[in-house]
């Protein structure tokens, strides 16, 4: 299988590609010239660990979503003419991306790679969406609905819902497709690895910055809204799983958490974890995303992203069914978030220098 990849050397393409070609599969990554140096590192990496007669290859090329043919020129019709599969990760994963920004890489982008892709002789379209195209939906949110009058709480999700919603016209007119749609995305499981701290990151980080006794400001009348959180190691061991079989086209798959913790007893188990008592101040959720806002130094003390807030009153809660039915009989499952969670604060410890910025 001759595979057209975007989204690597990113966080969860970097784990994918590798797992893609110890399956035999070669690889062709479209990579902007900006990331070619850390694109060919991890490629080494992967060729050094995947290095037998049963792999595939991993291919790097240089190109750009947002450009007219990808940014490949005259090389563009002969790439399709090799593709038999397309995965398409690339996008801007940052709550705070600005409008112009987002549509550009989120939402053209997407455009981009699925005119490359019905120019293919295709067996299938794998496409990374999120849960969050739900917006602000009031209630259980399923892998059949997607537009559904929701509100957004930023152009991330906008962008996110308007570039899936691509995905599926294509569909229905005979794409043959898959869409995956993982919930807050963290580090893998039995390491702590990530790329970069965000989601439930910021507050981590707020609480380690903090003494034996921390405070930490929560929205009032919003404890009992669920944080739902998902390890890397989940998202791309179903990702390959479901990705290989023949009856999943046409289909969206939600990869989250089945029994997601609320926002109380998240900040209970990162006090645990961190070895904090946690004093809460429940304010007005205007008051606390204004003060990160607003108030000088406020969000460079903090470390938070004010976009953070809009999620501990979030409506939402998402619906796996069908993505469990789809695993059963496998190994792969979600892991509750406090069986892992003591990785995570291990390697916030240990790599300090890592920071919330996105590959863009």
């Amino acid at each position: 299988m001759a595979v057209f990849f975007t989204g690597f050397p990113g966080f969860l393409g970097s784990e994918l590609v590798e797992r893609l070609v110890k399956r035999g599969e070669d690889v062709t990554c479209l990579v902007q010239s900006k990331y070619r140096d850390r694109a060919e590192a991890r490629a080494a990496r992967i060729e050094r660990s995947t290095g037998d007669e049963r792999s595939g290859s991993v291919e790097l090329v240089e190109g750009d979503i947002t450009k007219a043919a990808l940014g490949l020129g005259a090389a563009y019709e002969e790439r399709q003419d090799e593709t038999d599969e397309v995965f398409h990760l690339a996008a801007v994963y940052d709550l705070g991306v600005d409008r112009e920004v987002g549509m550009a890489v989120n939402v053209d982008g997407t455009r981009n790679v699925l005119d490359f892709a019905e120019g293919c002789d295709l067996d299938r379209f794998q496409y990374v969406s999120t849960c969050y195209v739900s917006g602000r939906y009031d209630g259980r949110f399923t892998g059949d609905d997607l537009v559904e009058g929701q509100r957004f709480n930023n152009f991330y999700e906008t962008t996110k819902y308007l570039a899936e919603v691509e995905v599926q016209d294509r569909m229905a007119d005979g794409l043959p497709a898959t869409v995956y749609r993982p919930a807050i995305v963290v580090g893998d499981s039995d390491t702590g690895a990530t790329q970069k701290y965000d989601g439930p990151y910021y507050l981590l980080r707020w609480l380690l910055r903090q003494p034996s006794v921390a405070t930490v400001n929560t929205v009032l009348g919003a404890s009992d809204c669920e944080l739902n959180v998902v390890p890397r190691d989940f998202v791309v061991d179903a990702i390959v799983h479901l990705s290989d079989r023949e009856d999943a086209v046409g289909d969206v798959y939600q990869l989250c958490d089945p029994d997601p913790l609320t926002v109380a007893e998240m900040v209970d188990v990162l006090a645990d974890a961190t070895d904090r008592r946690v004093f809460r101040v429940p304010l007005p959720k205007c008051a606390v995303k204004g003060a990160l806002e607003r108030v000088p130094g406020a969000r460079r003390l903090t470390g938070i992203e004010p976009a953070t807030i809009d999620y501990f009153d979030h409506p939402t809660r998402y619906d796996d069914e069908a993505t469990r039915d789809a695993l059963a009989g496998t190994d792969v499952e979600c892991p509750p978030f406090a069986s892992y969670v003591d990785e995570m604060v291990a390697f916030v410890r240990d790599h300090p220098e890592i920071t919330p910025d996105a590959m863009v």
